[in-house]
């Protein structure tokens, strides 16, 4: 296999060494998914992103998204970066505004506008499923159902309540909310209090694996002049102790806001991000007639080859 091209670009941000760095690779062929997953396992970013030829006419381009240890449908902030990279490689052009991304979560549109301090790159993320809150008390019933693995009600919401210890929560409580990867979402009374919290890792890591869940995030109601919400999410046990800036779980939280009337069709917010692991991101989330939109900038900080063989 010969060199490929190679960008490392940190996402929802406009300066290098802030947001979520995200590794993309160029690539003319697609590769076994196994040698995908071992790139991604070296890189041991959040995701590793993988640009290929479309399959159909529809499509700008196709993408491909790994952690270190899984594939995703989708993830917001490699489909922004990998946007992002696409238009530096020349293999897309944005003098439309619009492009179309072809992923495992199928054909989603981005737009390409200009901001303040750069190009603002939004994905419409795939429609969020909510499961409610009723849902905690639903899981002992589906332990009867061998297609339905369950885990008693005690056991859960024992696992909520170590992975939740010491925070503050608020009206929206734990739920599941797939769009994509799966999360557990949960609103938090205090944003000092959330951005000040030092989580139970192993606690989440085990909550997250007894449930089938990419991570647990939470949020809350900022009072901050430069963002209106403050997110946190954790993935232990993808290997990502603490997500510097989730494009997904903003989008999650922006579709479970709208079902609960906190915001309405047509609001934006910014919400705010890896601050308290040194990469503070800003992510815009609309509220759209088509669905929850998830933007912000990216920068290139390695622009180089990567060498397989």
């Amino acid at each position: 296999m010969p060199s490929l091209p190679f960008k490392q670009v940190d996402v929802f941000c406009y300066r290098p060494l802030q947001g979520n760095p995200l590794a993309v690779i160029a690539l003319d062929h697609e590769p076994e998914a196994a040698w995908m997953q071992a790139v991604a396992a070296w890189t041991n970013l959040s995701e590793t992103a993988f640009l290929l030829p479309p399959t159909t006419t529809e499509a700008s381009y196709r993408v491909r998204i790994f952690t270190p240890r899984r594939e995703l449908p989708f993830a917001g902030h490699p489909s922004v970066g990998a946007a992002h990279a696409a238009l530096e490689f020349a293999r897309v052009s944005a003098e439309s505004g619009r492009l179309i991304q072809e992923c495992g979560a199928g054909l989603l549109p981005l737009t390409v506008e200009p901001g303040p301090d750069g190009p603002i790159i939004s994905v419409r993320a795939p429609t969020a499923r909510i499961q409610p809150e009723s849902w905690l008390e639903s899981q002992s019933e589906s332990q009867s159902k061998p297609d339905q693995p369950g885990i008693a009600d005690a056991a859960l919401r024992s696992l909520l309540d170590a992975a939740l210890a010491g925070l503050p929560l608020a009206a929206l409580g734990p739920c599941r909310i797939d769009n994509g990867p799966i999360w557990w979402t949960v609103e938090i009374a205090d944003a000092h209090a959330l951005r000040r919290h030092r989580p139970d890792l192993a606690a989440i890591a085990r909550l997250t694996e007894a449930t089938g869940t990419v991570g647990l995030a939470a949020f809350a109601d900022a009072r901050d002049d430069d963002c209106d919400r403050v997110v946190r999410a954790w993935c232990p046990a993808d290997g990502i102790p603490e997500d510097p800036v989730t494009g997904s779980v903003n989008a999650c939280i922006g579709a479970r806001l709208l079902d609960a009337g906190r915001i309405g069709i047509g609001n934006r917010y910014i919400a705010s991000q890896g601050r308290e692991v040194g990469r503070d991101g800003r992510v815009i989330v609309t509220a759209a007639s088509d669905g929850i939109w998830v933007g912000g900038g990216a920068v290139t900080v390695i622009d180089g080859s990567l060498r397989p063989r």
